[in-house]
C-alpha cells in the first residue's frame, strides 16, 4: 500500500494519496490546495489515479480540485449530500474562498466500495460536520475527513452541522472499528481508534 500525507493550503488540510504498491493505481483524497505539488508528487511516484474522492464539500478540502482534475483528467466522487456544500457561495465566503462550482461525476452512498485489492476503500456516511461527510475505510486505516481528529471531532457550527448527529456518526461508524485502525484525519496528526477511545474528551 502507498499512503502519503500532504498538508496543503491555508488551512493545512491533509490531502492523501492512497494506492496499491503493486499496481500503483489509487485515489487522491481531498485536494485542498497547491495543485502543482499534488500533480508533481503523483508523477514522481508514478501513480495511476482512478478518481479524486472528497470526504465533504468544504473548500479547504477542495480548493485545488479543478486544477488537479484538469491536470490528470480523472473524475470526482463525493457523497450525494455534499453537492450543496460544494456549490454554497455563502459557505465558501465564510471560509475565505471564491466559489468554483463543482458537480461530482459520481455520487457516493454509505457502503459503496471503491477500488480493488490493496487500494480498496469502503464509504462510511458520517454526517454531523456536514450532511455529506464520509469516511473512507481501507485495510486497517480510515480517512476521517473533518469527522474525527486526534483528540477532537469536527466543528458543528457551520451550515449543516449538528453536534448530536456527529456524535452518533463517530460512535456508530468509527468507534466500532478495531482499536488498531489508524485514523488519518482531514487536519493534524494521525491517531488510532484505540487511542481516541482513551484520550478524546468528546468520547468519554
Amino acid at each position: 500500500m502507498i499512503l502519503e500525507t500532504l498538508p496543503l493550503g491555508d488551512y493545512q488540510a491533509n490531502c492523501y494519496l492512497y494506492a496499491s504498491s503493486e499496481t500503483k493505481k489509487g485515489f487522491i483524497i481531498d485536494p485542498g490546495g497547491e495543485a502543482e505539488e499534488i500533480l508533481n508528487r503523483i508523477k514522481e511516484i508514478g501513480l495511476s489515479i482512478e478518481a479524486i474522492v472528497l470526504t465533504h464539500g468544504h473548500p479547504d478540502h477542495t480548493d485545488a480540485l479543478l486544477q488537479v482534475k484538469d491536470g490528470i483528467d480523472v473524475p470526482v466522487w463525493a457523497h450525494e449530500h455534499a453537492v450543496a456544500a460544494l456549490n454554497d457561495r455563502r459557505l465558501h465566503a465564510m471560509l475565505g474562498f471564491c466559489i468554483r462550482g463543482i458537480m461530482p461525476d459520481r455520487l457516493l452512498h454509505d457502503g459503496d466500495v471503491l477500488g480493488g485489492h490493496e487500494d480498496k476503500l469502503t464509504v462510511l456516511h458520517t454526517p454531523g460536520h456536514t450532511p455529506g461527510c464520509i469516511c473512507l475505510l481501507g485495510d486497517s486505516v480510515v480517512f476521517t475527513g473533518d469527522t474525527l481528529f486526534y483528540g477532537s471531532i469536527g466543528r458543528t457550527d457551520m451550515p449543516g452541522g449538528n453536534p448530536y448527529i456527529i456524535m452518533d456518526s463517530v460512535h456508530t461508524k468509527l468507534m466500532t472499528l478495531p482499536s488498531e485502525t489508524i485514523v488519518y484525519p482531514g487536519h493534524g496528526p494521525s491517531s488510532t481508534i484505540g487511542n481516541e477511545r482513551v484520550i478524546n474528551p468528546f468520547l468519554r
